[in-house]
């Protein structure tokens, strides 16, 4: 059995029961699981701290000193220990909630003792609860830098500290085989980039020798990290574009042509030409395309999708556009209905509402191919929805379907109809690389020209009545207003605003116009009905929870009021900004919110109020949220399956990395066959992300990229 693989029972001060404890609570069932068990932040423990030196927020410290004696308070499961400890120049108070009658008898007073712990302030009395007890080694001067160990409060309750994984680190690497830790890089990869080998960057991570030395580690541990994961998702991306072939499209013919020279209601953007220029290349090299389309909200994706389905037109194929509500879905009809009227198209609309006549008339023209378009939701994947020949498939919004619902549509050609995914949701540039690492990007980074941005204001609550006159004055001008809440209900666990209390105050405040109500837990029929309203016009004021971000297109709206912005991510604030503008008046976006928010949330909606720039903001919001609870990433699995690298943060090495991968690809093409795991065995389009599947690629591709170098040529 290799050391790695070494069940951690057999480590140095582990045996059955603390073996059974460490899988259950820390997931370390092998050798190799407690070397990549990373410190998740390092401390100072190069010097003692003064009990008289605390002050404010500290991290944890050490504290050289002796107890004074120890008192017993409470019974039962309330019992804890307090221990007056004494430094030389102050007393703070020691405190245990658990195992009070082992602690109570292991410290001695008098004894000279080094604790660690997290110093906190209780009526002006310094404190540090279960803190880390050593006796104290002359002999033994204070280390440098000390990593901190994720520990389960279930493991923190039975005594156990982060010192019981760095005791057990310390074990592992005195191993006489630890030395059988080969590379995990060939020389040429870690010569190329300066990495710091496997072992020493090992090493460092669990008890670094300097901050310089750790930053290295780290830097290495990311690259590899980061290097495998990309080698997967090319290798995968290239082999698909070998394996599955696409309609050529090479003719630009009548309905082209006429629409862009008679019919289009506006200039193209330098931005959508771009694009479209990309999309026809792809379309005709006899491999499917599968291209991302990312643009702001109003920047013109749907007149792209348009031309591109004029193309696949101009070479007798149909083209399918599947949005994931019916709203949405239904204004896609309407738009390019409008547009395809001009040349002599046939579009189509079929959703879950289409009537049983009206679905079998559409059946038919799809199977007969006088349908040249047709719009809609998942009824497009229904077994008995057929074409003749579909040769484009337009995915809005695509992460809101699921993986084998957007398989189902490639299931609908003999020969796989090139795929275009569209999102208005800005993906920072390092998440596009890994969760859509599969895809071309496209991207259109440029407005039209006239449109007006929105002008965003942060506002607290005492500034009530303002707002309430600038939504006052633009509903005096014949405008819509939107008013968005985070709940449904009131909760009385939460401070915030809900959509049922507002309705009634909003109506009480603006009682000369219709106010009309959307929210998920409404039926589809009513839900429907209450927007064809405010799309109509008919209601002056929509009052909903975020079920309205995305594809509501209402021109007369002019004023989107969010209450309690602080609850709402940055990108979703974006795309709920995005919901007016639409018009060629003035519109607004006001952020409502207590005073009292804390400062980081303050500068975070202060980002809404400096840009309209959706990429910056997706950005930042990456940032402080991290990549796990962007968006749509969620389905991938990826943001949870990265050890130490973060996409938010290691934009840097993540491009360095991805150029390692495309050059080992391009010097090692046996790296495309298949792996014997078969875990490639996914449905039509989807790049495998789960963390299962990353790890079990990664390592067979980390196995054959090292067999496949001459060792013996390398010095």
């Amino acid at each position: 059995m290799s050391f790695l693989d070494t069940d951690i029972k057999y480590l140095k001060g582990v045996g059955d029961k603390r073996a059974k404890l460490l899988d259950t609570e820390l997931e370390i069932r092998t050798f190799g699981d407690l070397l990549y068990t990373f410190p998740y932040r390092y401390v100072d423990t190069s010097r003692f701290f003064k009990i008289s030196e605390f002050s404010g927020e500290m991290p944890s410290v050490q504290v050289l000193g002796r107890f004074v004696g120890f008192t017993t308070e409470g019974e039962g499961l309330k019992q804890r220990l307090k221990a007056s400890f004494y430094d030389g120049s102050r007393f703070m108070e020691v405190v245990w909630f658990s195992k009070v009658s082992f602690f109570k008898t292991a410290y001695q007073p008098g004894v000279p003792y080094v604790l660690f712990g997290k110093p906190t302030q209780f009526r002006d009395v310094w404190q540090m609860a279960h803190p880390e007890v050593n006796a104290y080694d002359a002999a033994k001067p204070p280390q440098g830098f000390r990593g901190v160990y994720s520990i389960p409060d279930k493991l923190r309750k039975r005594g156990y500290s982060t010192r019981l994984v760095s005791d057990l680190a310390k074990n592992l690497f005195s191993n006489s085989r630890i030395n059988e830790v080969g590379e995990t890089l060939p020389p040429e990869i870690v010569g190329r980039y300066s990495l710091m080998p496997l072992l020493e960057a090992l090493s460092n991570l669990h008890f670094p020798q300097t901050p310089e030395r750790l930053q290295k580690a780290r830097e290495r541990m990311k690259f590899e990290e980061l290097f495998y994961l990309q080698l997967h998702i090319l290798r995968y991306s290239r082999e698909r574009g070998r394996r599955i072939r696409g309609h050529v499209l090479t003719h630009i013919g009548k309905y082209f042509n006429t629409y862009y020279s008679n019919f289009i209601p506006f200039d193209l953007t330098g931005a959508q030409k771009r694009v479209l220029k990309e999309i026809r290349n792809d379309m005709r090299t006899g491999r499917q395309m599968n291209r991302l389309l990312q643009g702001d909200v109003g920047s013109g994706k749907t007149m792209v999708a348009f031309m591109t389905m004029l193309m696949a037109a101009d070479n007798g194929f149909q083209s399918a556009i599947m949005a994931p509500t019916e709203i949405l879905a239904s204004q896609h009809y309407e738009t390019i209905r409008d547009w395809g009227d001009k040349i002599g198209l046939r579009v189509e609309l079929l959703t879950g509402s289409t009537r049983t006549k009206a679905r079998k008339e559409i059946h038919e023209g799809l199977l007969s191919g006088d349908i040249h378009i047709i719009v809609g939701t998942h009824a497009l994947i229904e077994d008995n929805v057929q074409f003749k020949n579909l040769g484009l498939t337009v995915i809005d919004e695509q992460h809101r379907f699921g993986v084998a619902q957007r398989a189902k549509m490639w299931k609908k050609s003999p020969v796989a109809p090139h795929v275009l995914v569209m999102t208005a949701t800005p993906i920072p540039r390092t998440l596009a690389m890994t969760v859509y690492g599969d895809l071309d990007v496209s991207v259109i980074d440029e407005l039209p020209p006239g449109r007006k941005p929105v002008q965003t204001y942060l506002k607290f609550d005492n500034s009530r009545m303002e707002v309430n006159q600038l939504i006052n004055r633009e509903l005096k001008a014949g405008r819509q207003v939107y008013i968005v809440y985070p709940l449904v209900k009131e909760n009385p666990k939460l401070e915030l605003k809900s959509v049922e209390e507002g309705i009634e105050r909003v109506r009480g405040m603006f009682p000369d116009v219709k106010v009309c109500m959307v929210h998920g837990q409404m039926k589809p029929a009513e839900k429907d009905y209450q927007m064809e309203q405010f799309v109509s016009g008919a209601a002056r004021i929509l009052v909903a929870t975020t079920v309205i971000e995305v594809g509501v297109n209402v021109p007369n709206a002019s004023v989107m009021l969010i209450e309690n912005a602080e609850r709402f991510g940055l990108s979703q604030l974006h795309q709920l900004r995005g919901r007016v503008g639409r018009g060629a008046d003035h519109s607004y976006c006001i952020l409502m919110t207590k005073h009292n928010i804390a400062g980081d949330t303050r500068k975070r909606l202060g980002i809404m109020t400096e840009t309209s720039d959706g990429f910056l903001i997706s950005e930042a919001d990456m940032k402080m949220r991290g990549p796990g609870d962007m968006e749509g990433t969620q389905q991938s699995g990826i943001a949870f399956n990265l050890k130490i690298a973060n996409l938010a943060s290691d934009g840097q090495i993540l491009n360095v990395a991805r150029q390692g991968a495309e050059a080992v690809l391009n010097a090692h093409p046996e790296l495309l066959e298949t792996p014997a795991s078969g875990v490639e065995q996914y449905p039509g389009d989807e790049l495998p992300l789960s963390p299962a599947s990353v790890n079990i690629v990664r390592n067979e591709l980390r196995i054959r990229f090292l067999k496949s170098y001459d060792w013996s040529q390398i010095s």
